[in-house]
């Protein structure tokens, strides 16, 4: 007599290609990660129908298009293209079964949140995890790409697993507390110079360069420098318009220090315009060395009072994610989901490319329907120019999301700006930094600068085909990718804009948020550009009514 035993068939897996991130290498590594540590982590599925959606978003976004401004509803969107009730059911089912929490899901179905052990999850996803070194952090990743069951369709990515998301930057630095300004300044450009002001302490100048720094423009100051004073009080002031600011953390001071920083540069009230939210379904992380709260916190100032002096009219949406990991992401897909703004603005980024696709995919579907429901999404384009620091060794790239074709890449410019408001000078931006050694400078070293160059990850947009010249978009050689910034405006923080904070003083910062109204359009993914683009500064800066006549049409 035999027996004979049932063998269940093997469960085929499905690789998720790029899922592993490319500064995880074995030269890298140091150990095993701390399999005990609870990671929270998103699931992100597939549309139902993903070409459709960018085929309709583009349509949308074209003048001449038979679609153009046919924008949908987010309840129509989800209908079209989101991903089905189904697909989310077996996805959490699957879940379950590994070991692992589920938690939030958005009204979109874009991903089912979850949590668990560093153990469930590599064994849930078929890998292990362990520490690499990368730009002076000990970051965790999976050792190999992740895989689901087949059955389980539709996933596209898993973020959160790794510690990619510490890579997120917010632009220039913000002062530390008590931070105050060195004189001498000037009110505006050449007020100050060595020729005719003497230093604190009598130290003698050389002739060159011959201006001190602005204190910090006033908002009105940049309404006269870009032209738009006028057409700002003629009623052109961006009422009816609802900005969204979406940083890390929240100030506890932010609505007092924009009521008082409108009270002293002569700009209306925010009374009634100002309104602040968590999207749903963020969670708190215990502060650490890669999560800074109060760095955050200029971040956040400095983007509401920009975004209030160049539209003073329109209401101004703060969600805050209440961490600088994934839920960056997960707020931005929450204020497109709920069509809560009109325009989306961003200060942030990471430094680069390099990484894994999972983390690129999802945010682009939410770029996309963005644009499909008529959103326009605004990304500085960073503040270290190619990230290279001046180092030919060091592969250039641009930062991302700046880099994808569906948002609005705004370059950092360095500005002028003359006793009676009006434009002295704009060149793109790039810091030196030199030391003053017996009477001479020496000579400059590369400190930091506008954000750009050409994507490794996407290829050339419509909008830039016969824009951009083949020197930038093909020099990787091959077919035209992708090149950043779109446009610009003030970026440099030593001529940058004063930014009201509760501490001693005020602050000269940066003034990427600006371009937060200057460059609103009710066409949320094209901007039409015209000749003489580089890669720091784009097609150029707003030029005043010109500019307005041109981007309502």
């Amino acid at each position: 007599m035999s027996l004979s035993t049932a063998q269940a068939a093997p469960t085929t897996r499905t690789a998720l290609s790029g899922s592993k991130a490319s500064w995880a290498t074995q030269a890298h590594r140091t150990g095993a990660s701390d399999q005990s540590e609870t990671v929270n982590f998103r699931v992100y599925l597939q549309g139902r129908d993903d070409a459709g959606a960018q085929a309709y978003a583009t349509a949308v976004s074209t003048p001449g298009s038979a679609l153009y401004k046919h924008f949908l509803t987010p309840a129509q969107y989800r209908a079209k293209y989101a991903p089905t009730a189904s697909q989310v059911a077996a996805l959490k089912q699957w879940l379950r079964s590994q070991g692992l929490s589920v938690g939030y899901t958005p009204a979109n179905n874009r991903y089912v949140e979850a949590h668990g052990s560093v153990a469930t999850a590599g064994k849930a996803f078929g890998t292990t995890f362990s520490q690499y070194t990368y730009r002076g952090k000990s970051l965790r990743s999976n050792d190999s790409e992740l895989s689901v069951p087949s059955d389980v369709g539709g996933v596209q990515a898993v973020i959160g697993l790794d510690d990619s998301m510490a890579l997120v930057e917010h632009d220039v630095v913000p002062p530390a507390p008590v931070f105050v300004n060195a004189q001498p300044c000037s009110a505006y450009w050449g007020e100050k110079t060595v020729a005719n002001t003497a230093t604190p302490d009598g130290t003698k100048l050389p002739s060159t360069p011959s201006a001190f720094s602005p204190c910090g423009y006033a908002g009105t100051q940049l309404q006269g420098a870009y032209g738009v004073k006028q057409a700002i009080a003629s009623g052109n002031d961006g009422k009816g318009v609802t900005v969204a600011v979406i940083d890390a953390y929240a100030s506890p001071t932010a609505a007092q220090d924009l009521e008082a920083y409108s009270a002293k540069h002569g700009l209306p009230s925010t009374k009634g315009l100002f309104k602040e939210q968590v999207a749903p379904g963020t969670y708190n992380r215990a502060v650490n060395s890669k999560q800074d709260p109060q760095g955050w916190a200029g971040e956040e100032t400095l983007d509401l009072e920009a975004v209030h002096t160049t539209a003073p009219g329109a209401n101004i949406l703060y969600v805050g994610a209440p961490n600088n990991y994934r839920d960056m992401d997960a707020t931005l897909n929450h204020v497109v989901d709920s069509h809560s703004a009109d325009i989306i603005t961003n200060s942030y980024g990471y430094g680069g490319e390099a990484l894994p696709q999972g983390y690129i995919k999802p945010q682009v579907d939410a770029q996309v329907q963005a644009a499909a429901e008529g959103i326009s999404i605004f990304f500085s384009s960073g503040d270290s120019g190619d990230e290279t620091g001046g180092d030919s060794s060091v592969a250039p790239t641009p930062d991302w999301p700046a880099s994808s074709p569906w948002v609005t890449a705004v370059g950092g410019t360095s500005l002028g700006v003359t006793k009676d408001d009006s434009r002295q000078f704009e060149l793109g931006w790039e810091t030196g930094r030199s030391t003053l050694v017996n009477g001479a400078w020496s000579p400059a070293t590369y400190q930091y600068g506008s954000g750009g160059g050409t994507s490794r990850l996407f290829a050339q947009p419509a909008y830039q085909k016969g824009v951009v010249p083949d020197a930038l978009s093909k020099t990787y050689g091959g077919a035209a990718q992708r090149v950043v910034p779109d446009v610009s405006a003030l970026g440099d923080p030593t001529t940058g804009t004063a930014v009201g904070q509760t501490q001693t003083g005020v602050d000269d910062a940066d003034g990427y948020s600006y371009t937060a109204r200057w460059f609103d359009d009710d066409e949320p993914l094209t901007i039409h550009v015209r000749p003489a683009y580089d890669d720091v500064t784009g097609v150029g800066s707003p030029d005043g009514q010109a500019w307005l006549d041109a981007v309502t049409k």
